[in-house]
């Protein structure tokens, strides 16, 4: 055998060898993944409702970052406009006593989103729940208001039958010992507060991790799904604790079309992710294009507001939770349970699936011709969804559908067609 045809020979076995020690390391630790049927409600749910909040709202600034002090495990040299004296206790002023746990619920549904992810805990290590590892908290003697915020919240979203998700955050700037010589002692404080949250609020459907690119070595993170999966078997992770996890994260931008991995899009209403005094409002269009476009990628969108200091969410944001509610009951059909594709995005729009039904979404207001390829099976019929028909044309590269003025909605035109099996 010569040289090199051996060599090709040796690196073949090897890529043999670890890919099956890859494949049965995950297969002997299925806490690492969750099942297809744990998967499956978020695939179908699309649309979820993200809250940053804390006691940074009596700023206006954005949460964990404006503080001031040493970021310990970030190599840059920045750090936030607001004093680390100050900043680290605002708390003891913060009495929102204007929240309402239904209320917020209320409108995260009203805007036809399937599940709620709220910060327990950002980078600046206070804690919006009754922790008995700090005094850092919204519980503490200290603190005028005294409510566990995340009990209230957890009893509403399972009154309502909304599912419940916690962002925590692994790194913590205020904990004496994080990245530290004593940072192991600090992982054992992480460890226990995440045992807290699968412990003390019922069941949790989403455990929301964001590690600002932290290794798994850096927080145990193995130990710690496999304590969280048997805490809550059913849960689902994502990907920002060093491992992969169960799915993706785009932030602040559209993911790519990906069928064969699982992702969401975090992305804020308006600019600033806690909240903001006069902050822009993303207009309608923009949402819903939003949320079209990460269907149409398959992937899920988790939309962004931040509460006021009182407790109450700003009502141009509700304003805008309720319209983008408004345009969902109209044309839910083509977003919840759908995957995306089969065509991937083009300048026109994009599409999604389920069954035999292809959901084209037409968000170039000015295409009165829309040609699909012959992937897309052959089309017995086309219609809006209010059942309005659609004229087509079948020809030997695919469908032409042919969209009149008075048919193309300024926003997404959605055109369902049924695929002849």
């Amino acid at each position: 055998m010569k040289p090199i045809v051996q060599l090709c020979v040796i690196c073949a076995v090897i890529s043999v060898f670890v890919f099956c020690s890859v494949t049965s390391s995950v297969n002997a630790q299925p806490y690492l993944k969750a099942s297809p049927e744990d998967m499956q409600w978020w695939k179908d749910a699309r649309f979820g409702f993200f809250i940053h909040w804390g006691p940074v709202s009596l700023k206006g600034t954005e949460i964990g970052w404006s503080r001031g002090g040493e970021r310990r495990g970030r190599n840059d040299k920045t750090t936030g406009e607001i004093p680390v004296d100050v900043y680290d206790n605002l708390y003891k002023q913060f009495n929102p006593v204007e929240f309402n746990a239904q209320e917020w619920v209320a409108i995260a549904k009203a805007a036809g989103m399937k599940y709620l992810v709220f910060t327990t805990k950002h980078h600046d290590g206070f804690c919006e729940f009754d922790s008995k590892l700090t005094d850092y908290k919204i519980t503490s003697p200290d603190s005028p208001f005294r409510r566990d915020v995340v009990a209230e919240l957890a009893k509403a979203c399972h009154d309502a039958g909304l599912r419940l998700g916690f962002y925590y955050s692994p790194p913590d700037w205020h904990h004496p010992d994080y990245r530290t010589a004593r940072h192991t002692d600090y992982i054992k404080y992480l460890h226990g507060q995440i045992r807290e949250l699968c412990t003390n609020y019922g069941q949790v459907d989403i455990m929301w991790f964001d590690g600002l690119g932290g290794t798994a070595q850096d927080w145990d993170s193995q130990a710690m799904f496999k304590m969280i999966r048997e805490l809550q078997p059913h849960i689902i992770i994502n990907n920002r604790a060093g491992l992969e996890a169960d799915f993706g994260t785009p932030e602040q931008q559209i993911g790519t079309f990906q069928t064969d991995r699982a992702w969401e899009s975090c992305m804020t209403i308006g600019d600033q992710w806690a909240w903001k005094p006069d902050d822009r409002v993303k207009s309608l269009r923009d949402c819903i294009h939003i949320l079209v476009m990460c269907a149409g990628g398959d992937g899920n969108l988790l939309l962004n507001v931040g509460p006021m200091p009182n407790g109450k969410i700003e009502q141009r944001q509700v304003d805008r939770l309720k319209e983008i509610g408004g345009w969902m009951k109209v044309n839910g059909e083509s977003i919840y349970g759908t995957r995306g594709g089969p065509v991937p995005p083009q300048s026109w729009g994009v599409t999604t699936h389920k069954g035999n039904t292809v959901y084209v979404h037409v968000l170039d207001e000015n295409a009165g011709v829309v040609a699909l390829p012959a992937t897309v099976g052959t089309v017995a019929g086309a219609a809006m969804l209010d059942g309005r028909k659609v004229d087509f044309e079948t020809t030997a590269m695919g469908t032409i559908l042919k969209l009149p003025v008075q048919n193309r909605d300024p926003i997404d035109t959605v055109v369902a067609l049924n695929i002849r099996k």
